[in-house]
């Protein structure tokens, strides 16, 4: 059992974090209301009335009075902007290779509304749908990656003339995507090559987006590579591979996430919530700094119980010196808050580098995982927050999380019987 220090001075230096605390409880997460969906399988979605060309060489607007079909790998190309109205729902074909690539100089706006979301889903009919279905969306940008190369290829099977990525212009502005959802993406090409659900390369600071819902993605679900992207209100919602991927000296910050995970849905890697890599290590490090990403106000979820919480990996995966600041945030039925791989050589790498204040976890193993001894130096890191003292189920701490259709997950007041200060 953990022990909890609570000393007067506590009280006395750091009053504002007990009063932002109970703001945690009381967040509802009233943005995710009117357009999310969190049983898409059930959806009777209306049959395509149009097929998306795979090429997209001028600018071209999809119309909410249509159904779309997106079948094979559609590329937009040659400086063209895909605007899509909202509403607008785009099915994407399960038996060919099929993704949304925008290539490096071109644009996409998908600009929905509330009570409008544009929808990418699978072509089958419902209770047909399963993770993978599709590939995903691609969106390549002229940012910049601490790679010498300061330019990539986008993973996948792509026309090679349409897949670079990368440079020097961090405000450019590459997307627009409000009130976006995504289901049944991440198609595995093989052992090596999977798709996300939302692949983000080297997108500048003028990018703009937010309320994307990614929901049952055979992989990744987001996967920041590089650039300067900042990003707010994003859901993703029982992913097999990571929820928030970030790596090739991404710079930003997120604000309101949600990652809900499932015990018993993981890769074989292993996945995470959050995994963060400084750099690539297959294309090298410049003197340019590591991946380094602020968060604030997450929920990071894994709907375990007693019966199967020992199959929960840590909530937060740190690699290669990557640096990571939470604020304000909920981490719950994890094995592990965070775990921190060999290059970080000591505590003050550690220090350095991670920092979660303000907020509240619930994990059944060590709350620091890392290789260092003496481990008690660890638990400095989570030092300012709340916890519970033994592992509590996921239905103990949250309103209605396993409601299929409008689940609930802010804390309940009881909580305050059973969590402690650290």
């Amino acid at each position: 059992m953990k022990l909890a220090i609570f000393p007067i001075a506590f009280l006395i230096f750091f009053p504002s974090l007990l009063l932002s605390q109970n703001s945690i409880n009381d967040n509802p997460l009233r943005w995710t209301k009117g357009w999310t969906n969190f049983d898409p399988n059930h959806e009777a979605y209306p049959e395509p009335d149009k097929d998306i060309p795979n090429i997209i060489d001028r600018d071209t607007y999809l119309s909410n009075d249509l159904v779309y079909l997106l079948s094979g790998n559609t590329y937009v190309t040659n400086g063209a902007t895909l605007t899509i109205q909202e509403g607008t729902i785009i099915r994407c074909d399960t038996e060919t290779s099929t993704s949304l690539v925008i290539s490096k100089g071109s644009q996409l706006i998908a600009g929905g509304l509330k009570g409008q979301p544009i929808v990418f889903t699978s072509s089958k009919s419902p209770k047909a749908r399963k993770s993978g279905d599709w590939g995903g969306i691609v969106i390549a940008g002229s940012g910049t990656i601490n790679s010498p190369s300061e330019a990539g290829i986008i993973e996948g099977d792509f026309l090679p003339q349409y897949s670079l990525y990368g440079g020097n212009d961090n405000n450019e502005m590459t997307a627009i995507i409000t009130y976006v959802r995504i289901e049944y993406a991440g198609k595995k090409i093989n052992q090596s090559k999977e798709l996300n659900g939302l692949s983000l390369y080297a997108l500048g600071n003028k990018s703009i987006l937010n309320n994307i819902m990614i929901s049952h993605s055979a992989d990744d679900s987001f996967e920041f590579f590089g650039g300067t992207l900042n990003t707010n209100n994003l859901i993703s919602y029982k992913a097999k591979d990571d929820d928030y991927d970030f790596t090739l000296g991404y710079r930003g910050e997120l604000y309101n996430i949600i990652a809900i995970r499932h015990p018993y849905i993981s890769d074989a890697s292993g996945s995470y919530a959050i995994e963060i890599d400084g750099y690539d290590k297959k294309m090298g490090l410049t003197s340019k700094n590591p991946s380094a990403v602020k968060i604030s106000e997450a929920t990071l979820i894994n709907l375990s119980d007693n019966s199967n919480y020992q199959h929960t990996t840590a909530a937060i995966s740190s690699k290669n010196l990557a640096k990571l600041n939470f604020l304000d945030s909920k981490i719950s039925g994890f094995a592990n808050v965070v775990k921190f791989d060999n290059s970080y050589r000591s505590y003050t790498d550690l220090a350095n580098s991670f920092s979660l204040e303000n907020s509240i976890f619930n994990v059944h193993d060590t709350n620091v995982l890392t290789r260092l001894e003496p481990k008690s130096e660890a638990q400095k890191l989570l030092k300012y927050n709340m916890f519970t003292t033994q592992f509590r189920n996921v239905t103990d701490l949250f309103e209605k999380p396993l409601d299929n259709k409008n689940p609930e997950f802010t804390l309940k007041q009881s909580r305050d019987s059973y969590t402690v200060m650290q």
